[in-house]
Protein backbone atom coordinates (compact mmCIF):
# COMPACT_ATOMS: atom_id res chain seq x y z
CA UNK A 1 0.00 0.00 0.00
CA UNK A 2 0.93 3.97 -0.81
CA UNK A 3 0.71 6.28 2.18
CA UNK A 4 0.94 9.35 2.39
CA UNK A 5 1.32 11.01 5.56
CA UNK A 6 0.55 14.70 6.64
CA UNK A 7 3.00 15.90 3.96
CA UNK A 8 3.96 19.68 3.66
CA UNK A 9 6.14 21.95 0.88
CA UNK A 10 6.83 25.31 0.91
CA UNK A 11 9.07 27.38 -1.42
CA UNK A 12 10.76 30.52 -1.17
CA UNK A 13 9.18 33.72 -2.78
CA UNK A 14 11.06 34.57 -5.73
CA UNK A 15 13.18 37.68 -4.87
CA UNK A 16 11.74 37.61 -1.22
CA UNK A 17 12.51 36.24 2.56
CA UNK A 18 9.31 34.37 3.25
CA UNK A 19 8.45 31.03 2.43
CA UNK A 20 4.95 30.10 0.67
CA UNK A 21 3.42 27.06 2.01
CA UNK A 22 2.35 25.04 -2.12
CA UNK A 23 1.33 21.53 -0.07
CA UNK A 24 -0.21 21.98 3.44
CA UNK A 25 -0.74 18.74 5.81
CA UNK A 26 -1.80 16.06 2.93
CA UNK A 27 -2.80 12.78 3.71
CA UNK A 28 -4.29 9.79 1.92
CA UNK A 29 -3.54 5.96 1.24
CA UNK A 30 -3.74 4.42 -2.34
CA UNK A 31 -3.96 0.44 -2.51
CA UNK A 32 -3.45 -2.26 -4.83
CA UNK A 33 -4.97 -2.01 -7.78
CA UNK A 34 -7.17 1.44 -7.13
CA UNK A 35 -7.00 4.74 -9.29
CA UNK A 36 -7.09 7.96 -7.43
CA UNK A 37 -7.85 11.38 -9.35
CA UNK A 38 -6.34 14.66 -7.83
CA UNK A 39 -8.27 17.42 -9.74
CA UNK A 40 -7.46 21.01 -9.45
CA UNK A 41 -6.58 24.05 -11.08
CA UNK A 42 -3.06 25.26 -12.32
CA UNK A 43 -1.13 26.49 -9.19
CA UNK A 44 -2.94 24.67 -6.65
CA UNK A 45 0.09 22.58 -6.00
CA UNK A 46 -0.63 18.94 -7.44
CA UNK A 47 1.85 18.53 -9.31
CA UNK A 48 4.35 19.06 -6.29
CA UNK A 49 2.73 16.41 -4.32
CA UNK A 50 2.90 14.13 -7.36
CA UNK A 51 6.79 14.75 -7.25
CA UNK A 52 6.71 14.42 -3.50
CA UNK A 53 5.11 10.91 -4.39
CA UNK A 54 7.69 9.82 -6.77
CA UNK A 55 10.51 10.89 -4.33
CA UNK A 56 11.89 13.24 -7.05
CA UNK A 57 11.04 16.15 -4.06
CA UNK A 58 11.35 15.17 -0.52
CA UNK A 59 8.55 17.05 1.83
CA UNK A 60 9.49 19.26 4.24
CA UNK A 61 7.87 17.28 6.96
CA UNK A 62 5.88 13.43 6.63
CA UNK A 63 6.56 10.98 4.77
CA UNK A 64 5.36 8.99 1.42
CA UNK A 65 5.67 5.10 2.34
CA UNK A 66 5.60 1.95 0.37
CA UNK A 67 4.81 -1.26 2.40
CA UNK A 68 5.87 0.72 5.35
CA UNK A 69 8.96 2.08 3.95
CA UNK A 70 9.86 5.68 3.01
CA UNK A 71 9.99 6.49 -1.01
CA UNK A 72 12.62 8.70 -0.05
CA UNK A 73 15.16 5.41 -0.72
CA UNK A 74 15.90 4.74 -4.30
CA UNK A 75 15.77 1.07 -3.30
CA UNK A 76 12.54 1.40 -2.19
CA UNK A 77 10.81 3.17 -4.82
CA UNK A 78 12.63 1.62 -7.73
CA UNK A 79 10.84 -0.41 -10.03
CA UNK A 80 7.55 0.03 -8.31
CA UNK A 81 6.96 3.65 -8.77
CA UNK A 82 6.67 4.94 -12.48
CA UNK A 83 5.74 8.57 -14.18
CA UNK A 84 3.86 9.94 -17.16
CA UNK A 85 4.34 13.53 -17.34
CA UNK A 86 1.90 16.26 -19.56
CA UNK A 87 5.16 17.04 -21.80
CA UNK A 88 6.13 14.00 -23.39
CA UNK A 89 8.72 15.79 -25.43
CA UNK A 90 10.97 16.65 -22.56
CA UNK A 91 10.19 13.05 -21.44
CA UNK A 92 11.29 11.45 -24.45
CA UNK A 93 15.61 12.03 -25.19
CA UNK A 94 15.15 13.42 -28.93
CA UNK A 95 18.53 11.95 -29.77
CA UNK A 96 17.48 8.70 -28.71
CA UNK A 97 14.96 6.25 -30.55
CA UNK A 98 12.49 4.49 -29.24
CA UNK A 99 14.62 0.51 -29.26
CA UNK A 100 16.73 3.09 -26.66
CA UNK A 101 14.93 5.31 -24.57
CA UNK A 102 13.47 1.35 -24.26
CA UNK A 103 16.30 0.05 -23.28
CA UNK A 104 17.47 2.08 -20.41
CA UNK A 105 14.71 0.84 -17.88
CA UNK A 106 14.87 -2.59 -19.32
CA UNK A 107 18.25 -3.21 -18.07
CA UNK A 108 16.77 -3.50 -14.51
CA UNK A 109 15.36 -6.65 -15.24
CA UNK A 110 18.71 -8.10 -16.59
CA UNK A 111 17.81 -9.72 -19.89
CA UNK A 112 19.49 -10.76 -22.32
CA UNK A 113 19.32 -9.10 -26.10
CA UNK A 114 17.15 -11.17 -27.47
CA UNK A 115 14.60 -11.19 -23.89
CA UNK A 116 14.86 -7.44 -24.29
CA UNK A 117 14.09 -7.02 -28.02
CA UNK A 118 10.93 -9.17 -27.19
CA UNK A 119 9.60 -7.31 -24.13
CA UNK A 120 10.17 -4.05 -26.49
CA UNK A 121 8.13 -5.22 -28.95
CA UNK A 122 5.42 -6.64 -26.61
CA UNK A 123 6.03 -3.35 -24.80
CA UNK A 124 5.05 -1.35 -28.03
CA UNK A 125 1.91 -4.19 -28.88
CA UNK A 126 0.50 -3.23 -25.31
CA UNK A 127 0.36 0.54 -25.90
CA UNK A 128 -1.00 -0.29 -29.80
CA UNK A 129 2.00 0.37 -31.48
CA UNK A 130 4.12 -1.93 -33.67
CA UNK A 131 7.61 -3.01 -33.99
CA UNK A 132 8.64 -0.65 -36.40
CA UNK A 133 8.64 2.16 -34.10
CA UNK A 134 12.00 0.83 -32.50
CA UNK A 135 13.53 3.14 -34.75
CA UNK A 136 11.94 6.26 -35.02
CA UNK A 137 12.73 9.38 -32.86
CA UNK A 138 10.13 11.13 -30.94
CA UNK A 139 10.15 13.82 -33.43
CA UNK A 140 8.96 11.94 -36.11
CA UNK A 141 6.00 10.60 -34.31
CA UNK A 142 2.45 12.28 -33.53
CA UNK A 143 2.17 13.32 -29.96
CA UNK A 144 -0.56 10.34 -29.15
CA UNK A 145 2.18 8.45 -30.28
CA UNK A 146 4.68 9.48 -28.68
CA UNK A 147 2.70 9.70 -25.17
CA UNK A 148 2.01 5.64 -26.04
CA UNK A 149 6.43 5.24 -26.34
CA UNK A 150 6.00 7.37 -23.03
CA UNK A 151 3.93 5.05 -21.43
CA UNK A 152 5.44 1.49 -22.51
CA UNK A 153 8.95 3.26 -21.47
CA UNK A 154 6.93 3.93 -17.60
CA UNK A 155 5.39 0.32 -17.52
CA UNK A 156 8.61 -1.39 -18.50
CA UNK A 157 9.20 -2.30 -14.99
CA UNK A 158 6.30 -3.63 -14.17
CA UNK A 159 5.50 -0.82 -11.29
CA UNK A 160 2.77 -1.57 -8.86
CA UNK A 161 2.34 2.46 -8.91
CA UNK A 162 2.01 5.43 -12.15
CA UNK A 163 1.84 8.48 -11.52
CA UNK A 164 0.45 10.39 -14.24
CA UNK A 165 0.50 14.43 -14.10
CA UNK A 166 -1.38 16.06 -16.87
CA UNK A 167 -0.15 12.95 -18.73
CA UNK A 168 -3.41 13.85 -21.84
CA UNK A 169 -4.19 17.44 -21.24
CA UNK A 170 -1.71 18.10 -24.48
CA UNK A 171 -2.97 16.20 -26.51
CA UNK A 172 -6.28 16.32 -28.99
CA UNK A 173 -9.74 15.47 -27.51
CA UNK A 174 -9.82 12.71 -29.53
CA UNK A 175 -6.33 11.55 -29.06
CA UNK A 176 -7.18 11.75 -25.40
CA UNK A 177 -10.11 9.70 -25.07
CA UNK A 178 -7.80 6.84 -27.23
CA UNK A 179 -5.04 7.14 -24.02
CA UNK A 180 -8.17 6.79 -21.32
CA UNK A 181 -9.04 3.80 -22.83
CA UNK A 182 -5.75 2.37 -23.42
CA UNK A 183 -4.98 3.42 -19.59
CA UNK A 184 -8.21 1.45 -18.50
CA UNK A 185 -6.76 -1.61 -20.40
CA UNK A 186 -3.07 -1.28 -18.59
CA UNK A 187 -4.61 -0.71 -15.78
CA UNK A 188 -6.31 -4.08 -15.72
CA UNK A 189 -3.48 -6.04 -17.74
CA UNK A 190 -0.84 -5.05 -15.61
CA UNK A 191 -2.54 -4.44 -11.85
CA UNK A 192 -1.45 -1.40 -11.92
CA UNK A 193 -2.43 1.81 -9.40
CA UNK A 194 -2.93 4.74 -10.46
CA UNK A 195 -2.37 8.61 -9.02
CA UNK A 196 -4.37 10.74 -12.08
CA UNK A 197 -3.30 14.36 -11.33
CA UNK A 198 -5.39 16.41 -13.92
CA UNK A 199 -7.35 19.45 -13.85
CA UNK A 200 -10.22 17.55 -15.98
CA UNK A 201 -12.74 15.90 -13.47
CA UNK A 202 -14.60 14.03 -16.33
CA UNK A 203 -11.30 12.37 -17.59
CA UNK A 204 -10.41 11.58 -13.78
CA UNK A 205 -14.26 10.26 -13.20
CA UNK A 206 -13.52 8.24 -16.15
CA UNK A 207 -10.01 6.68 -14.77
CA UNK A 208 -11.07 6.60 -11.30
CA UNK A 209 -12.42 5.05 -8.38
CA UNK A 210 -11.85 7.92 -5.82
CA UNK A 211 -11.43 11.65 -6.66
CA UNK A 212 -9.19 13.88 -4.05
CA UNK A 213 -10.39 17.57 -4.96
CA UNK A 214 -7.04 20.13 -4.28
CA UNK A 215 -6.97 23.36 -4.05
CA UNK A 216 -4.57 25.72 -2.20
CA UNK A 217 -2.16 23.03 -1.35
CA UNK A 218 -5.10 20.84 0.46
CA UNK A 219 -7.48 18.42 -0.29
CA UNK A 220 -11.00 20.18 -0.43
CA UNK A 221 -13.45 16.78 -0.78
CA UNK A 222 -12.94 13.46 -1.60
CA UNK A 223 -15.32 12.14 -3.78
CA UNK A 224 -16.27 8.28 -4.64
CA UNK A 225 -16.70 8.52 -8.85
CA UNK A 226 -20.55 7.65 -8.59
CA UNK A 227 -20.74 10.77 -6.37
CA UNK A 228 -19.56 13.36 -8.00
CA UNK A 229 -23.13 15.45 -8.55
CA UNK A 230 -23.53 15.20 -4.91
CA UNK A 231 -20.30 17.07 -4.25
CA UNK A 232 -21.06 19.84 -1.07
CA UNK A 233 -17.76 21.70 -1.49
CA UNK A 234 -18.88 25.09 -3.40
CA UNK A 235 -15.59 24.93 -5.19
CA UNK A 236 -16.32 21.30 -6.09
CA UNK A 237 -19.67 22.40 -7.55
CA UNK A 238 -17.92 25.38 -9.22
CA UNK A 239 -14.96 23.16 -10.84
CA UNK A 240 -18.38 21.03 -12.26
CA UNK A 241 -20.10 23.58 -13.10
CA UNK A 242 -16.81 25.05 -15.38
CA UNK A 243 -16.74 22.08 -16.87
CA UNK A 244 -20.32 21.60 -17.92
CA UNK A 245 -21.00 18.16 -16.53
CA UNK A 246 -22.63 19.40 -13.00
Amino acid sequence: MLVVKNVKKSYRDQGRRRYREVVKGVSFTCTKGESLGIIGESGSGKSTLGRMVLGIEKPDSGRVEIDEQCVCKRDVRKGRLSAVFQNYKSSLHPYFNVEQLLKEPLQQLKLTKQERHQEMVRLLEAVGLDESFLKRYPQMMSGGEAQRVAIARAISTKPDYLVLDEAISALDMSIQTQILDLLVRLRDEYKLSYIFITHDIQAATYLCDRLFIFKDGEIQETLDKHQIHDAKHEYTRALLEKQLIY
